[in-house]
């Protein structure tokens, strides 16, 4: 734990936090929506038409940059057309209220429009990272019982070899840019023909607060990922958070660097700074400090959000690539993901000459939960204070709160507007996390100072996060032994400098087979081209045996604790 205390450095649209804690009210939130003056409940209606209604008409809703540095830009007038061309277009095509729709693409311009505009049929959203393979596809899909899948044809080839497994998609609808992108498949729909033959007038649904705005797909120890329901009722949370910790004005430029196929790039990379209103960059490329760099600078990105595993890469290019850029219109910082070790924060106080802010939250919880503000000091590497409204503790396994300096499960007490709904087709899952009276058990383990503050210590199951991504060691063995050479397999989350941490594999062959350099590119590759370019393991190593209980399971604690040198603890229940 860092004793280091980086004052504050502004007070930020938070004045006084300890003064918003006391005073605070979610209800308070609710009068800064249409909705609470009878409009229509809806996501889609406050991040898009409330704003294309007012002077905010003309305003810049989205700067996109493409792969080669070229841009376009689209006001929220223009968004508001586009995304009622899709509502219909996807109504046309027989979508309604409740379905779930699939976005599997690039950070292309289309994926927006057709987030946002399958939420104001009340559809329910959910964009896939266009890493995933096909099998993380199918299954995704298959669980969700999704209908319509927007997609790409380079990312379509990837997935055909499933196609014909896909459950009750009815709907293939593909974004053609090119001359080259080929011939559409048999549930095939061109993506610009629909929205040139659909009308731009639309009538948003009006929801529930409950009612699902999208699913999340997110990776558990076993099992294989489950779908993370969030209500409409989230914007409340996304609204207020995306004020006070992310700090977002009317004049800002904003850029999360997050994939809206993760939680962060949908409450934070779509729906928290278009409540706002405000005009925000994204980027359909790869990662180069110096391209990441100029987009700072030529757009005159005022908000930065973006993963420790980013900054410790920047951090890794030098300083000097940083003297070459002017960041003097960048005021504010906030990095999400995984925990932010006190030495990047350090780093980016010298090079950018401003605190970077730590924030906890879930897919889970929807938004922001536990963080470092503006107004408040930062202890490097804590995790900061409860949002206000929320509260936070250090509990037992009886849901006890347990005393300062001590570690313990971290929870919150429920009821927050963004907490999950439910776990799509899987309420014992759900319950779960409920299991400890009075509680949501968030599944990390920490603790808090005498000050208040919360510290990391790390996830009480086995998700692996590598560069910001959560990935289930269940899925990456899946993934392994379908490799004809492997006949077992075990996963870790082996500590990292960069990435945080590494997938390492304990791969057990088949007769028949020897280990060899040559087989270990093979096997990654194999992962890799089935699940997404996150998740292959960047380690393998070749073993005998595994360990196990006594019914079969894998004890990956004791791969992590040998593999890292540390105490295995109690093996009463490992088998022979």
């Amino acid at each position: 734990m860092s004793s280091d205390l980086i004052r504050a450095e502004s007070k930020g649209n938070m004045q006084d936090f300890e003064k918003a804690c006391k005073d605070f009210t979610w209800a308070q939130v609710e009068k800064e929506f249409d909705w609470s003056n009878g409009g229509v409940y809806n996501v889609a209606h406050e991040i898009i038409d409330r704003h294309a209604v007012s002077w905010r008409k003309n305003k810049i809703a989205l700067y996109w940059i493409g792969p080669a540095n070229e841009e376009s830009k689209f006001t929220f007038g223009e968004m508001k057309n586009l995304t009622n061309r899709f509502a219909n277009a996807l109504t046309d095509v027989g979508a309604k209220k409740g379905d779930r729709v699939f976005i599997y693409m690039d950070r292309l311009p289309e994926l927006y429009i057709s987030t946002v505009g399958a939420m104001k049929l009340g559809a329910v959203s959910s964009p896939l990272f266009s890493a995933l393979g096909p099998e993380a596809v199918k299954d995704r899909v298959l669980d969700a019982g999704a209908k319509f899948l927007i997609t790409q044809p380079y990312l379509y080839k990837r997935i055909e070899p499933v196609a014909d497994d896909l459950g009750e998609l009815s709907h293939i609808i593909m974004v053609r840019n090119g001359p080259d992108d080929g011939v559409l498949p048999e549930k095939g729909t061109d993506y610009h023909a629909m929205m040139n033959a659909a009308s731009d007038r639309f009538e948003t649904v009006n929801m529930a607060p409950a009612d699902p705005y999208v699913v999340h797909y997110t990776s558990g120890s076993t099992g294989k990922p489950k779908g993370v329901i969030l209500g409409h009722k989230a914007m409340i949370q996304e609204y207020v958070t995306t004020k006070w910790v992310l700090d977002l004005r009317e004049e800002d430029t904003y850029w999360c660097t997050a994939d809206p196929g993760w939680v962060t790039g949908t409450s934070y990379g779509i729906v928290g700074p278009w409540l706002l209103g405000t005009s925000m960059v994204t980027f359909a490329g790869r990662f180069d400090p110096r391209t990441w760099y100029s987009i700072i600078e030529r757009h005159g990105v005022t908000v930065w959000y973006t993963a420790p595993t980013a900054l410790r890469m920047l951090m890794k290019a030098g300083n000097e690539v940083v003297k070459e850029y002017d960041f003097s219109k960048l005021r504010h910082i906030c990095s999400v993901g995984e925990p932010l070790n006190a030495p990047v924060i350090h780093w980016g106080k010298e090079v950018f000459g401003k605190r970077i802010h730590d924030t906890w939250w879930q897919t889970e919880t929807g938004a922001q939960m536990i963080c470092n503000y503006p107004s408040m000091d930062i202890k490097p590497g804590s995790m900061g204070k409860p949002f206000p409204g929320v509260v936070a503790g250090i509990v037992d396994e009886d849901g006890k709160e347990l005393p300062p300096m001590t570690q313990g499960m971290l929870a919150i007490r429920p009821g927050w507007p963004s907490m999950m709904v439910s776990i799509w087709r899987n309420a014992p899952k759900f319950r779960e996390y409920f299991r400890v009276p009075g509680w949501f058990v968030s599944g990390d383990n920490a603790f808090m100072d005498k000050d208040g503050y919360y510290w990391f210590i790390g996830r009480a199951d086995d998700v692996i996060k590598t560069s910001g991504e959560r990935i289930g060691p269940f899925e990456v063995e899946s993934a392994l032994v379908e490799h004809p050479a492997v006949a077992e397999a075990g996963v870790i989350g082996k500590p990292d400098e960069v990435r945080g941490e590494i997938i390492k594999a304990f791969v057990i062959l088949r007769d028949g087979f020897t280990p060899s350099e040559k087989l270990k590119v093979e096997i990654s590759d194999f992962v890799k081209a089935k699940l997404s370019a996150f998740a292959n393991p960047r380690e393998i190593e070749f073993v005998d045996k595994l360990p196990k209980t006594r019914s079969g399971k894998i004890m990956r604690r004791v791969l992590k604790a040998r593999e890292l040198g540390l105490e295995v603890g109690d093996l009463n229940t490992m088998e022979e």
